[in-house]
């Protein structure tokens, strides 16, 4: 039984009222508030009119009232005559998948148990306390303060103080992209399961060998009996997307049990059977002739079986589980085939050049996320060429839908624990005990996924405890440290032996190198947009370098990283999103309610970086555009590098994929889900197969291809250097190809041209370059010789028709000029738009088609088109 509600919510002063008071199942709780489950107060309030939309304004800041009293949640659900466990063999639990974050969990006005951690799964036996007819579920939530005011503090915890103590996502208490909202309440789903005689408690399936003509798969089942003496068999079947069983095997998981109950126990068993919950477990092998393999949607089919295995005691099926299931071999290999450090992961024995993006929770009121969003999120990875998730530290051990969502799309999930950017408390027992069941709860929840790729134990604590204790900020020592490097990996061991564990993010050192090292593990490059100056010795000082070549994403081609884990900048969020948030006259460039959007640190960097690269922008327009175009060319610029060294370098996953309230951030999609231009640029520069030119002003333009794929490539490349205007004669166009054959999973640079060569006369600020390819399937790319604040743009025209029958927009450089930056603007959260923020030679015309997910109608008559070097232009309707 789903307990959904309805649930109603209440707060109070601390100690306002007695808890038996307000826990008994005859209060009057008809005034209440209703509120969703799962969900969180504040969205409840939310809807309720109580509170002013958390994200408008600085409406975050009358909000805070929330953490600071204590809230209370109600339900009731019925029970039948025969729903009534009658027998002592049988069980009801009450099973909450998320508590926010301290609370106290009442039945029929007993208290049952605590909580003190939103990471964890919460069972309770209610079997006696229930009864037939009407029960009551109550659940106090306490402030946080009560938990953490009399706490020691801990030299370094990034952008709060009162965190470590409280397991809790981190980003809730404010992140250089978020704002501070403490939210409370039941964030998972609540459900009452009955069973009789026995129980699985656990599943573990992992594939040993996967090749074409066979796979092994070891299935492990746990059980546990509610009396002495009984015998159950688990039951593991899998089963194809056509429902035919390809596989089956019969586990004793109780039979073992029982022969190390007997002895000198066996009298008091028999006494007291009930008193003895028998625990056990068997495993065995599942062979699987000609196996479908999972793959990443870039190397092939994500097909997945489904794994059903069931409890049987006496004849009787008394519990199920059942799961989707991919079939595969997942490593991470740390050695190349010629003994060189590497840092890639090898599915099915290829190697995977991992291209995607770090996620974050995609809104600060985790409890109240829809699945949808999910959805949309990793379609949108998908489409947008991803095929890798980082699972980011400060956020949550993710909801179901999200796992099932890589599962069937394809996409591997880098998966970390969640600790981040702080000191620890390992000394602690307790709070030991807690992470340990936290550990326990989410490894044995997500083991068996096909995407899970790689547990790591935290975000940037190794790397930056070196730099902060070498900068005097910490004098004592490294607490947390046994979680990462003793805890997670022991029981990682018992619980998950056949997959990748990495203790941090970033992670390895040799010959002196910090953390941070180039040459070993993974790296996070935040000398760029952070200024961070490298490279740097471990215990050495570190420096920052505020100023346009210290930012500079030119820096880019300074990292031969082995797998770039973390790297990005700053773009403002689409005008929707913005206008939507920002109160009435507010919305321009430099007002304080702009700032408000944009939590990092050091405003400077964003503005070093434009005006390095576009010039400083002087409205609102000018930022949106000028910030855009630096985050997209930028994060083009270095991933192309990463690319072309894909013999050393691996993985390319950019800080950040998605936001969690509507800000400026490194997101490549904001909080509307309305990509940015870097997504768009991204179709190009993550496509499994890349043309890129290699080039700095003066110097060559050198021509590569990387292919990914495992197939060989054949066929032409050319290079054409296309005028940015046609003056009042058609300019010349230089023209180069290049023949091209290029092995599977391979970069390959075809030749070069000297700039001069390619310019033909014309000056570099006066051409555009273009790559296209015939005999194999790539996008075009395109670059420019010099950065666009040197380029001699002249004003475009732009030609734009509408066919709302088809959804579509056509958009045509009507004019004798480029038109840099065409984005087309709809005032609505989530339209998909086939393409955007494109550039159009003179005559060329591109047909974007728009759709909503929702299958929302579009506001056809507010559509927005412009470009960098053209003004807006309304629609003309076909």
């Amino acid at each position: 039984m789903i307990l959904s509600g309805p649930w109603k919510l209440q707060h109070f002063d601390v100690g306002e009222k007695p808890p038996l008071e307000l826990a008994a199942p005859g209060l009057d709780d008809r005034f209440w508030i209703e509120a969703g489950v799962p969900g969180d107060v504040h969205s409840a309030l939310l809807e309720r009119g109580i509170i002013e939309p958390p994200y408008f304004g600085h409406n975050d800041a009358k909000c805070r009232w929330i953490e600071l009293k204590e809230w209370w949640y109600r339900t009731t659900f019925e029970l039948d005559a025969d729903a009534v466990p009658g027998e002592k063999d049988e069980r009801i639990e009450l099973v909450f998948e998320g508590l926010d974050t301290f609370a106290a969990i009442f039945v029929n006005g007993h208290e049952i148990g605590l909580a003190s951690n939103m990471f964890r799964r919460y069972p309770f036996d209610i079997t006696r306390i229930v009864h037939e007819g009407r029960n009551t579920v109550a659940i106090r939530f306490d402030p946080l303060e009560l938990h953490y005011r009399d706490k020691e503090r801990f030299e370094w915890s990034s952008y709060t103080k009162e965190r470590p103590w409280i397991r809790k996502a981190a980003m809730n208490f404010g992140w250089d992209w978020g704002p501070r909202v403490v939210t409370a309440g039941i964030w998972g789903p609540v459900r009452l399961e009955r069973r009789r005689r026995a129980k699985l408690t656990g599943v573990y399936a992992a594939t040993l060998s996967a090749s074409a003509e066979e796979a092994v798969i070891r299935v492990k089942a746990e059980a546990e009996a509610f009396r002495s003496g009984t015998k159950a068999v688990a039951v593991a079947r899998l089963i194809d997307a056509e429902r035919n069983e390809v596989a089956s095997v019969e586990l004793p998981v109780l039979e073992s049990a029982e022969a190390e109950a007997a002895g000198g126990q066996a009298a008091l068993r028999q006494a007291f059977p009930h008193a003895f919950r028998t625990q056990g477990a068997a495993s065995a092998e599942l062979r699987i002739a000609m196996p479908r393999r999972w793959w990443t949607h870039d190397l092939g089919e994500p097909y997945l079986y489904s794994l059903e295995v069931t409890l049987v005691v006496g004849g009787e099926e008394v519990d199920r589980y059942q799961q989707s299931f991919g079939i595969r071999t997942l490593d991470l290999s740390l050695q190349d085939p010629d003994g060189n450090p590497s840092f890639a992961f090898i599915l099915n024995g290829i190697k995977v050049y991992a291209k995607g993006a770090n996620w974050i929770p995609a809104d600060h009121l985790i409890g109240s996320i829809p699945e949808s969003t999910y959805r949309e999120l990793v379609e949108l990875a998908v489409e947008g060429q991803m095929n890798m998730l980082r699972v980011w530290a400060g956020g949550i051990y993710e909801k179901d839908v999200f796992y099932e969502e890589c599962d069937r799309r394809g996409v591997l999930v880098w998966q970390d624990f969640a600790f981040a950017n702080a000191l620890f408390p390992d000394f602690n027992r307790d709070f030991m005990d807690n992470v340990r069941q936290e550990i326990v709860d989410n490894v044995k929840r997500l083991r068996n996924r096909a995407s899970l790729a790689l547990w790591c134990g935290n975000n940037e604590i190794d790397w930056l405890y070196d730099m902060k204790a070498a900068a005097g900020d910490i004098t004592g020592p490294f607490f947390g440290e046994t979680i990462y490097h003793e805890l997670i990996p022991g029981l990682l061991a018992e619980l998950d032996p056949h997959r990748s564990y990495w203790p941090s993010s970033p992670y390895g050192a040799q010959e002196g190198y910090d953390a941070n090292d180039p040459n070993h593990g993974d790296r996070h490059n935040w000398q760029v947009w952070h200024g961070s100056v490298y490279p740097r010795m471990h215990g050495e000082k570190p420096l920052l370098d505020y100023s346009i070549e210290g930012v500079t994403f030119k820096n880019f081609k300074q990292d031969f990283a082995l797998f770039s884990s973390e790297f990005g900048m700053h773009a403002s969020a689409n005008r929707y999103t913005l206008e939507k948030n920002i109160p009435e006259g507010q919305f321009t460039w430099g007002s304080a309610e702009m700032a408000y959007r944009n939590k990092d640190t050091n405003h400077r960097k964003g503005i070093l970086l434009m005006e390095g690269y576009t010039g400083i922008p002087r409205d609102i327009e000018e930022y949106m555009n000028f910030s855009m175009l630096t985050q997209a060319e930028g994060l083009k610029y270095g991933i192309e590098h990463f690319r072309r060294h894909r013999h050393r370098n691996s993985g390319a996953l950019v800080w950040q994929l998605n936001d969690s309230w509507p800000g400026t951030s490194w997101s490549m999609i904001d909080y509307e889900r309305l990509p940015k231009a870097s997504y768009y640029y991204g179709k190009t520069f993550f496509h499994p197969v890349l043309l890129s030119v290699e080039h700095e002003p003066g110097e060559p333009l050198r021509v590569w291809v990387v292919n990914d794929t495992l197939e060989p490539l054949e066929g032409t490349v050319t290079l054409t250097v296309h005028p940015l205007s046609l003056g009042g004669v058609v300019a010349a166009e230089r023209q180069i190809s290049f023949e091209a054959k290029i092995p599977p999973q391979t970069a390959l640079p075809l030749g070069s041209l000297d700039e001069a060569e390619a310019l033909a006369g014309l000056a570099p600020e006066e051409v555009l370059v273009e790559l296209r390819a015939t005999g194999f399937a790539t996008p075009a790319n395109r670059y420019y010789l010099r950065d666009p604040k040197e380029l001699r743009l002249p004003v475009a025209e732009l030609d734009v028709q509408v066919d709302e029958a088809e959804q579509t927009v056509t958009v045509t450089a009507s004019g004798r000029s480029v038109a840099r930056l065409v984005k087309l603007e709809l005032p609505l959260g989530g339209v998909r738009f086939s393409d955007n923020y494109f550039d159009l030679l003179p005559g060329e015309q591109r047909t974007v088609h728009l759709r909503h997910p929702e299958g929302r109608p579009l506001p056809w008559a507010a559509l927005r088109v412009g470009a960098l070097n053209a003004g807006t232009q309304p629609g003309i309707r076909c």
